[in-house]
C-alpha cells in the first residue's frame, strides 16, 4: 500500500496562502483608516486657516471702508477694487493678499452693487466641521451646509444687533394709572383724583 506525502504540504502551503491573505486585507483597512483620519486632521486644519484669513480680510475691508469714508459727503461704504489694494503703504490694512486655503486658489469675489470687493469667499463646497461656537465677527456661519456659505464680508451679518425675544425695538413702557406721559418725554404728568375739581388759573 502506497502513503502519499504530498498531501501535508500542500496544506500547510494552502493555510499559509489564506493567512497572508488575511494579513494584507487588514493592513488595507488599517491603511484606509488611518489615510482618513489624516485627512480630517488636514482639512481640520486648513478650516481653523480659512476662519482666520477671511476674518482677518473681513476687518481689512470694514477698515478701509472707514478710513476712505472719512470726511466725504457721500453716504455709503467705500470698497477696494482688488485684495491688493488693502496691502498698500503708507496704511496697509491687510499683511499680504492671502489664498483660499480650502479651495487652494483665488477666492470668489463679493461685488458690491456700487463697485469693488465687499467680501470673499471660498471656492470649496465641503462641508465644514464646525458648525457651531463660531467667532463673534462670523457668528452667523452657524448651520451653514459647505464652505462656500462662510462669506467674509462687510458689512458684517453678524453685526447687526441682536434683539432679544419678546422686546420690541423703541418700545415704551406703559404708565401708571392716573398719570400720562408727556409728549416727548417718559416723565408723567400727575393727573388730578376723580372726584377732585380741577382749578383753572
Amino acid at each position: 500500500m502506497r502513503i502519499s506525502l504530498r498531501q501535508p504540504g500542500i496544506n500547510e502551503r494552502g493555510v499559509t496562502y489564506l493567512m497572508l491573505m488575511f494579513v494584507i486585507v487588514l493592513i488595507g483597512i488599517a491603511t484606509t483608516t488611518a489615510a482618513k483620519q489624516w485627512k480630517a486632521v488636514v482639512q481640520r486644519e486648513l478650516e481653523a486657516d480659512l476662519l482666520a484669513r477671511g476674518i482677518e480680510i473681513q476687518n481689512a475691508l470694514a477698515l478701509y471702508s472707514a478710513t476712505i469714508k472719512a470726511g466725504r459727503v457721500m453716504p455709503g461704504e467705500v470698497y477696494p477694487q482688488t485684495l491688493a489694494d488693502l496691502t498698500r503703504l503708507p496704511k496697509p490694512y491687510l499683511r499680504k493678499v492671502y489664498l483660499d486655503p480650502v479651495g487652494h486658489g483665488e477666492w470668489e469675489y463679493v461685488r458690491a452693487p456700487t463697485g469693488g470687493i465687499m467680501g470673499v469667499r471660498s471656492k470649496s463646497r465641503e462641508k465644514p466641521f464646525r458648525q457651531r461656537d463660531f467667532p463673534l465677527p462670523v457668528r452667523h456661519f452657524e448651520g451653514r451646509r459647505t464652505y462656500y456659505e462662510w462669506v467674509f464680508q462687510h458689512p458684517s451679518p453678524s453685526s447687526a444687533p441682536i434683539v432679544q425675544q419678546g422686546t420690541v425695538p423703541g418700545a415704551v413702557a406703559p404708565s401708571m394709572p392716573g398719570s400720562s406721559s408727556a409728549p416727548g418725554g417718559n416723565a408723567p404728568i400727575p393727573q388730578p383724583a376723580q372726584g377732585q375739581p380741577t382749578l383753572n388759573p
